[in-house]
């Protein structure tokens, strides 16, 4: 066990493989998400550090947003992509004075890093695990959290730096926290005094509820970004040279070509995994969509985001795993589509 992951057990934490699972009372950490302000720890998160001198040129060529435009301080969504236009990942990126950031999901870390330096060739860059603790805080009281220690809350995807720790806004109420070991330590004792702990499913209900799609380990390769929403939330550059799959990402934005998005919604049975099938009357036995993300509701049962045909989520009758299976209830995004 790592010295954070005793940390948060020695702080009440239940651990399993992916992080902590909760600090015992999962309905309250869900409605805790919704009411309240939480601090979550993101180690089932990895963080990858890309550096060297070639390091903005390699990543712009590579990821669907405009990294090079990105100024010191900044954070963006992007994605990588296949040659055939699919998302191999999707990353909150962070630009420092001589590196990058990645966050992703710990499933597809490993493999995710592998491949991206299989393309360095001879460029000057090193791609190899950030020594940084993750945390995040979400809710009314974040704001005045991450000012009160860091002097200031940086404005959404913006940061700010102090005593070794980096404050990332998401938005105006969700914030990550990197950090080595013993500064995260201090900021989740301090931080706990004033919001409630909560494990990942908690963190993970704040996302979904954002609209943004994480891609794990089930749902690579099987979307477009824009199926998944992703140019929606300033994820894709429409400006920028070419990257992986670029030409398929284009041609599906400006000949209107698009027949998937991704929606939210929720269910009152049995919590979907990512990359369940749904289905709808309308395509019968074949599936009509997928589960990206799932979580918790804190009004029982389980909200979702789920990239679905367009006509099957105008139905609003899609169905999880086959046409019997437990009908969806659409929820509005925090964005039009």
């Amino acid at each position: 066990m790592s010295d954070w992951r005793t940390f948060l057990a020695g702080r009440g934490a239940r651990l399993d493989a992916g992080g902590v699972a909760g600090f015992g009372d999962a309905q309250a950490e869900a409605i805790a998400a919704r009411d309240a302000t939480i601090v979550a720890d993101l180690s089932h998160n990895a963080l990858l550090a890309v550096s060297g001198d070639d390091a903005a040129a390699f990543l712009h060529g590579q990821l669907t947003n405009d990294v090079q435009a990105l100024v010191a301080g900044g954070a963006q969504w992007t994605g990588w992509c296949s040659a055939k236009g699919r998302l191999l990942a999707t990353f909150l990126l962070l630009r420092r004075a001589n590196d990058f950031l990645l966050l992703l999901p710990a499933e597809i870390a490993p493999g995710i890093a592998k491949r991206l330096r299989m393309y360095v060739l001879r460029s000057r860059v090193k791609i190899e695990d950030a020594p940084l603790e993750r945390i995040a805080l979400a809710g009314p009281g974040a704001v005045e959290l991450a000012a009160r220690h860091f002097g200031v809350a940086p404005g959404p995807m913006a940061s700010v730096e102090k005593d070794g720790a980096t404050c990332i806004a998401l938005d105006a109420k969700r914030f990550v926290i990197l950090a080595p070991l013993e500064r995260e330590r201090a900021l989740w004792d301090a931080f706990a005094q004033q919001a409630r702990p909560v494990g990942m499913d908690a963190w993970e209900w704040t996302s979904i509820r954002a609209g943004i799609p994480i891609v794990g380990a089930r749902t690579q390769e099987q979307f477009v970004p824009q199926m998944a929403n992703f140019e929606l939330v300033g994820g894709v550059s429409f400006k920028k040279g070419c990257y992986p799959g670029q030409e398929i990402v284009a041609r599906t934005q400006y000949r209107g070509i698009l027949k998937k998005r991704m929606a939210m919604a929720h269910v009152d049975g049995a919590r979907p995994a990512p990359g369940d099938t749904l289905h709808t009357p309308a395509f019968g036995e074949q599936a009509a969509g997928m589960v990206v993300s799932a979580a918790p509701s804190p009004d029982g049962g389980h909200d979702l985001l789920a990239v679905a045909q367009i006509e099957g989520i105008q139905s609003g009758d899609l169905r999880v795993g086959s046409l019997a299976g437990e009908r969806l209830r659409l929820l509005p995004l925090p964005y039009s589509t």
